[in-house]
């Protein structure tokens, strides 16, 4: 244990890890300091931004707007306060959808792995089901939600955010299960057949466990996209209070205070790392499946 984990934070991760975070901070400054203060086109379409500090802000500029009041009121709490506010209603929206996702997946790919003819008629419309934009059935699923009544039940608008979210999240579930489902030797197989194991004991003991190698990544790709799909949801549904109604808001002050609108842009960063290492956790407590792991 103790060496897997000096492995895992050797000075060369690290190093990369680092390298990760000021590459782009890099990038950034030096394009705006010789960039063109007009931008780059190519015929007239743009293909680079200006580099004006109105539209390209330098980022010691955004970090001190993060800790500046958030507006001008009297007795306005810092920027960042506001931002993890934001994010943290989002991170809840998100989680509720990224566990709806994950359940209705691995219940897809079990049903598609225990009988072929459902996965002959399934798995074209699951893959054509994320070919459908977000922003054009957000409203939809607002509209229908809002429409159904179960004695005191009422659907909030925070519901349809997280089932737009769970809409993301369960393609890459199903579809990563799916392969995990089927990953296990012809030879294991017949010996859970030799036991007289029936379908679900082989899926217990078999099966499920083989999976995690394949699992876990797309566990990790649904947890980014149930973050991107709240905050969409949140922009399309107009919901308030999250991290997505904060970028729209804090985009029509970009003229006089160019670093607040990237405040909700570090937030949203922030919350896509710590939905992913969420997952992480998971994955630290199943270490023991976890060799060989496979990209979904």
């Amino acid at each position: 244990m103790k060496t897997e984990v000096r492995r895992r934070w050797r000075p060369s991760a690290i190093a990369w890890g680092l390298g990760g975070v000021l590459l782009p901070v890099l990038l950034w400054e030096g394009y705006k300091a010789v960039g063109p203060a007009s931008g780059v086109s190519v015929g007239g379409m743009p293909l680079l931004p200006r580099t004006t500090d109105l539209a390209m802000p330098h980022v010691w500029t955004m970090l001190q707007r993060l800790l500046a009041p958030e507006s001008s009121a009297p007795g306005a709490g810092p920027m960042w306060v506001a931002v993890l506010q934001a994010a943290g209603f989002t991170l809840g929206i998100a989680g509720a959808g990224w566990l709806l996702g994950v359940v209705v997946g691995l219940g897809l790919a079990m049903l598609m792995q225990r009988f072929r003819s459902a996965n002959s008629a399934m798995l074209p419309w699951i893959i054509l089901s994320q070919t459908v934009p977000l922003i054009a059935i957000a409203p939809l699923v607002r509209r229908w939600g809002s429409q159904l009544e179960f004695g005191p039940f009422t659907w909030e608008n925070w519901m349809s955010v997280a089932v737009i979210a769970a809409y993301l999240a369960f393609f890459p579930v199903a579809i990563g299960a799916l392969r995990g489902f089927g990953a296990p030797e012809k030879a294991h197989e017949d010996l859970m057949r030799t036991y007289a194991l029936g379908w679900w004991q082989t899926f217990l003991r078999l099966r499920l466990p083989a999976s995690v190698p394949y699992l876990l990544p797309a566990l990790r790709l649904a947890a980014a996209n149930a973050v991107i799909g709240a905050v969409v949801a949140e922009v399309s549904i107009g919901l308030r209070g999250g991290i997505g109604r904060m970028i729209v808001e804090f985009a029509a002050a970009a003229g006089g205070d160019p670093g607040k609108p990237w405040a909700p842009i570090f937030g949203a960063v922030v919350l896509g790392l710590a939905a992913v290492g969420f997952v992480a956790l998971i994955g630290a407590l199943l270490r023991r499946y976890r060799r060989g792991e496979q990209a979904v």
